[in-house]
This record gives C-alpha cells, sequence and structure tokens, in this order.
C-alpha cells in the first residue's frame, strides 16, 4: 500500500509542477525536483532507488522515443560533430576532469575520481528537451544536441565500467577497455535493430492476415524498447544504445512502409500514448532526483567531515570547481568540433567564422540529468576486498548537485546568449513540400478517378458518382496549380492563401464544437451522436493545427 501512495503522489507532483512552472516560468525540471525535496519533507520518507529497476522502467522508452522522432536527415547530416561530441568529447571530459577531481579531492582514489568523471561525461537528452522549452533553441544546435545526447550514454556508461572494475580489481587494460566498448556499441545497436525489425514484421503480417488491433498495436510499440533493452542487457551490451538504434529503426521501417504502414487511427492514439508516457517518465524522473537530494546531502556531509577539509562548505567548492571545469572542457572541443566540421564548406573554400556566442551556447546546453543519477548509483558498496568503497557517497551527492547547478545555470543563461545567435541558414523544405504536395495530389486525382469509374460500374445512376468525384478531384486540380506556378509572388500568395485558409477552417470548426455542444445541453442531440460528431471536428482540427 506504501509503493502505491508513493506513485500516487510521485504523478500528483507531476501534474501540480505543470502548473506552477507556466505560473512562475521557472524552468520545468526545478521545479520538479523542488517539488520532490517537499514531499521528502512532508512525507518524511523518500523513493527507494534501485539503479536497475530505474534504468529499466523510465530510460528504454524515453530514449526509444527520441530515436523514434528525432529527423534523420538532420542526424545524418551532422553526424561527423554529433559523433566527435558523442565519442570524443567523452573521453577529452574523463581524462581532463578525472585529474582535476583527483587532484582536488585526496581523499578520492583515481579510479572513483575516472568513475564520476566518466558518468558526468554524458549529456542527457531528457534533459535537453526540458531546457528546449524554456529557451528555444535553434533546430539545427537543438537536433546535434539531441543526436549527440543520445549516442554518448555507451561512450560515459562503458568508460565507468572500466573505472568500476579499476577501483574493485586494481587491474586495468587497454585491450580490454577497447574491446568492452566496442562490444557495447556495436552489439547494442545490433540488437536494436534486429529486435524493432523482427517486431515490426511479426506485427504486421499478423494485421494483415486477421486485422489489426488499435489497442494491441500500440501496446506493441511501448513494449519494443523493453524487449531491445533487455536482450542487449543480458548479452552484456549497451541496452541503452539498443533502446535509440531500435526507435531510429522504427521511424525507417514506418516511413518507407517496411513491412508497412499503421492505421491512421494507430498513428493518431499511439501518438497521444507516447506524449503521456514522455511527460509522465520526464517529471518522475526530476521528481525523484529531488527526493533524493536530501539525503544524498546529509551523507555527503557525514563523509567531508572525516576528510582533511572538514568545512562543509567545500562541497560547494567541489560542485562549481566541476561545473566549471565540464563547462571549459566543452568549450575546449566545441570550439574545435564547430571549427573543423560543422562549418566546413566545400573544396577550397574556407571555413566560416564561428561565433563565441554559438560555442557558449553549445557549451552551456550539455546538462546532465536522469542517466548521470542512475549511473552513479551504480557504483559498488565494496571493494574486491570487502572493504567499502571509498568516498561513494560523495561521489553520489557530486553528480546530483551537478545535475542540479548545470539546469540552472542553462536555465537562466541560455535564453539571454541565445538572443541574435547566428547560426547557418536552414535548408528551405518548402521546394519539396511543394514537390511533395503535388506528386499526392496527382495520384488522388487518378486513384479518385479509377474509383468513380469501378463504383459506377453497372449501377442505375452513374451521373451521381461522376459528379462526386469532379467535385472530389477538384480540390486537388486546385492544389497543384498553386504549387506549381512559376512566379514565386504567385507561390508566395498559395502559401499565405493556405495559411488564410487554415485560421478561417480552425475558426469555423470552433464554432462547430461549440453549437454541437450548446444542443448536447440542451438535450437537442443524443450523447452518443453528439460524441461522433465532436469528434469529427477534433480529427479536423488535427489536421489543420
Amino acid at each position: 500500500m506504501h509503493l502505491i501512495e508513493t506513485i500516487l503522489l510521485l504523478l500528483l507532483a507531476v501534474v501540480v509542477s505543470g502548473s506552477i512552472a507556466r505560473i512562475t516560468r521557472i524552468a520545468l525540471p526545478l521545479v520538479q525536483i523542488a517539488l520532490g525535496a517537499g514531499l521528502v519533507l512532508i512525507t518524511g520518507s523518500t523513493v527507494d532507488l534501485k539503479p536497475d529497476i530505474f534504468f529499466l522502467l523510465f530510460l528504454p522508452p524515453l530514449l526509444f522515443l527520441d530515436g523514434w522522432r528525432i529527423p534523420k536527415e538532420d542526424l545524418f547530416r551532422d553526424r561527423a560533430v554529433i559523433l566527435e561530441l558523442a565519442l570524443g568529447l567523452v573521453l577529452f571530459t574523463v581524462l581532463g576532469l578525472g585529474f582535476l577531481m583527483w587532484w582536488m579531492i585526496p581523499e578520492m582514489p583515481m579510479p572513483v575520481a575516472f568513475a564520476l568523471a566518466a558518468i558526468l561525461s554524458p549529456t542527457d537528452p531528457i534533459a535537453v528537451q526540458a531546457i528546449a522549452a524554456r529557451a528555444p533553441i535553434p533546430k539545427r544546435l537543438m537536433h546535434i544536441l539531441e543526436g549527440e545526447s543520445l549516442l554518448n550514454d555507451a561512450t560515459g556508461l562503458t568508460c565507468m565500467r572500466i573505472a568500476v572494475i579499476a577501483a574493485t580489481t586494481g587491474a586495468f587494460s587497454i585491450g580490454h577497455a577497447v574491446g568492452a566498448f566496442l562490444w557495447l556499441a556495436l552489439v547494442g545497436v545490433a540488437v536494436g535493430v534486429a529486435s524493432a525489425m523482427a517486431i515490426s514484421y511479426a506485427k504486421t503480417i499478423i494485421s494483415r492476415r486477421w486485422g489489426e488491433d488499435v489497442g494491441a498495436q500500440i501496446l506493441v510499440s511501448l513494449l519494443i524498447p523493453f524487449a531491445a533493452y533487455l536482450i542487449a542487457e543480458e548479452l552484456k551490451a549497451s541496452g541503452i544504445l539498443a533502446a535509440v538504434a531500435a526507435g531510429i529503426t522504427m521511424s525507417f521501417t514506418e516511413r518507407d512502409g517496411i513491412p508497412g504502414q499503421s492505421m491512421a487511427m494507430t498513428r493518431i492514439r499511439r501518438s497521444v500514448v507516447w506524449d503521456t508516457v514522455q511527460f509522465v517518465a520526464n517529471g518522475i524522473i526530476f521528481v525523484i532526483l529531488g527526493e533524493q537530494m536530501p539525503s544524498i546531502l546529509s551523507r555527503a556531509a557525514e563523509v567531508v567531515r572525516g576528510t582533511s577539509r572538514p568545512e562543509v562548505w567545500w562541497l560547494a567548492v567541489y560542485v562549481f570547481a566541476i561545473v566549471g571545469a565540464l563547462a571549459a572542457l566543452r568549450f575546449i572541443w566545441v570550439w574545435t568540433s564547430l571549427k573543423l566540421t560543422l562549418y566546413r564548406r566545400r573544396h577550397r573554400q574556407p571555413p566560416a567564422r564561428v561565433g563565441l556566442r554559438l560555442t557558449l551556447v553549445m557549451s552551456l546546453a550539455g546538462v546532465r540529468g536522469a542517466i548521470t543519477l542512475a549511473g552513479i548509483l551504480t557504483l559498488p558498496f565494496v571493494l574486491g576486498d570487502g572493504s567499502p568503497m571509498p568516498s561513494r557517497n560523495l561521489a553520489i551527492f557530486l553528480a546530483a548537485a551537478v545535475i542540479i547547478v548545470s539546469l540552472l545555470v542553462a536555465t537562466f543563461a541560455l535564453p539571454r546568449l541565445l538572443k541574435g545567435v547566428e547560426l547557418p541558414p536552414e535548408p528551405s523544405h518548402e521546394r519539396e513540400e511543394d514537390r511533395g504536395r503535388v506528386a499526392a495530389a496527382s495520384a488522388a486525382l487518378r486513384a479518385v478517378e479509377d474509383a468513380s469509374h469501378a463504383m459506377a460500374e453497372g449501377k442505375p445512376n452513374p451521373d451521381l458518382y461522376s459528379d462526386v468525384a469532379s467535385r472530389i478531384m477538384e480540390l486537388y486540380r486546385h492544389r497543384i496549380e498553386s504549387r506549381t506556378r512559376t512566379d514565386e509572388d504567385d507561390v508566395e500568395a498559395a502559401r499565405l492563401s493556405d495559411m488564410i485558409e487554415r485560421h478561417l477552417r480552425m475558426a469555423g470548426l470552433a464554432a462547430e464544437r461549440e453549437e454541437l455542444g450548446r444542443l448536447a445541453r440542451l438535450r437537442r442531440l443524443d450523447e452518443e451522436t453528439a460524441k461522433k460528431l465532436i469528434r469529427e471536428v477534433d480529427l479536423q482540427e488535427l489536421r489543420y493545427s
């Protein structure tokens, strides 16, 4: 019963946090962390956070969804920058921050310092998205940050595992480290791709033969990330990369029709379900982080009192020094990466100038989140000889504090830095959109004409089918004519006309819904009919909004 009450309190905190964030204009993750700390003060108890369960429940679906929804063209376009950040920056951070903490905190052994540096090196896609909701990060920059945070977990977690092995056994091998990383990454990606493809083929074969059950299709999509994660972890590979790879694979299977597409109703309802899962899981992660903070702080204070620097304020010094080092290391690497790759022009053209503000934005946007918290909690309690792991509680506190400080810095600094930031011009997709609309309308014209002839054949009133088909075909002909004009002014006028039509249709749909609700309240429409008609209006509004 206590577990059920705790879950309900967490969900209530997530619901309340949205309203508080909108009222106060404070970033949603910070509100959720504060509510989590408040729950501990009110109830006097905290969630017993087991890292393995935390990883399994929250990270696979969220990372799967990020991989599913991230634009693949943008991901592949900036793949060089993303890989440099996801691989090179992590290793650069582990080395630089590891040596700094080992020097700064004498009581922290080098393997523990490197383990902490490794788990602090990956950025978090969940936290990045939470910051993006507060600061309007440009699309291309956001896609780079999301791509980096989706892929750098394997590098950071692998480095942490190697550091933990060195701490518990006292042994370290470069060959073993490289082999472990390759196994984690390659097998994890392979499992994710294979799992998503196999499940997609299986459910499509079943749907084609026996029909599609909307509820079952949605449930299958929810189970895919867990299947990929568990299979990869069973093979000692990266479950996180498996979940990401499964999400990316799902986007390709649905876009390319491999093995087939779901019904429209399935896609609409599935999108709503996944939006809910994302909102709840994101919120609970930060509420749980807030719940953990009081106990983490008290344990860290006890540890620091037994060191050569017993004053509690040294904890703040350590935290701000780590945050500053992370920002400096990231600034150096990002500047180099942007200089060499992102703005590299084609043959014999000098690279464009990399602005300081853009580099600062990229540096501060690398916030830490749930993966850092869950990863540091996996530090073992004892060494190989049975003695306690030195500085474990201190490492956990430093990781949790860095998450909060990085969120605070990004929340308050990014909106100011993003004003006037210069990015390379985004490629315009308007022409591609016009070509797509024309091609789709042409296909629709042929299909409507063929279907009208087939339906009218042998019927007593064939002109009726022809008249209805003509009305429908006229809409598609208008779309083709408006999108194939050669005069740029005419094209812009057509786009403006579409925008005006969209606004007017939205106004009409709102009036329809209001009138249907009024008739239902006056009992002039029965409940079932009212629901049916309002749902039709809702679906049309979804199209135009």
